[in-house]
C-alpha cells in the first residue's frame, strides 16, 4: 500500500522537484504507511491515507486555512494538529498549477529551517 503513495507523491511532485533538484537534494521515501518528500533531509510534503500534507510558512498556512482551501493536519482523528502543515484532503480536486506553486513554496521554506539532527543508533 505504501508503494502506491510513494509512486503517487513522485507523480504529484515530479515537475516541481525536477525543476529544483539541480541545486537541491530531493528524495521521496516511505513514511508511516505513506510517502514523504524531503529537501536536503528536511521533510516538506507527505502523502498518506489522510491526504497531501504540505509544510508551509505561517502566513500561507493561515490564508489557506482561512479560505477553507485546506484543513489542519491530523494523522489520527483525536491526534494533535501538526501546526506547520496544511492538508489538501482531496489531491485530485486541486488545480495542478496551484498545487505546484505550494509544493515549490514548501521546498523553499524548509530549506530556510535548521537541518534535522540525526541521532546515532
Amino acid at each position: 500500500m505504501a508503494k502506491e503513495y510513494l509512486e503517487r507523491l513522485e507523480e504529484i511532485a515530479g515537475t516541481t522537484a525536477s525543476d529544483i533538484s539541480g541545486s537541491v537534494n530531493i528524495e521521496c521515501k516511505h513514511f508511516f504507511g505513506g510517502a514523504a518528500l524531503y529537501a536536503e533531509g528536511r521533510i516538506c510534503i507527505s502523502l498518506t491515507p489522510v491526504g497531501l500534507a504540505v509544510k508551509l510558512p505561517e502566513k500561507t498556512r493561515d490564508r489557506l486555512l482561512g479560505n477553507k482551501e485546506t484543513v489542519p493536519l491530523r494523522y489520527f482523528p483525536n491526534g494533535p494538529v501538526k501546526k506547520d502543515y496544511v492538508l489538501f484532503p482531496n489531491v485530485d480536486a486541486e488545480g495542478s498549477t496551484v498545487l505546484q506553486g505550494y509544493l515549490r513554496e514548501s521546498i523553499e521554506y524548509v530549506l530556510t529551517l535548521p537541518k534535522p539532527i540525526r541521532r546515532r543508533k
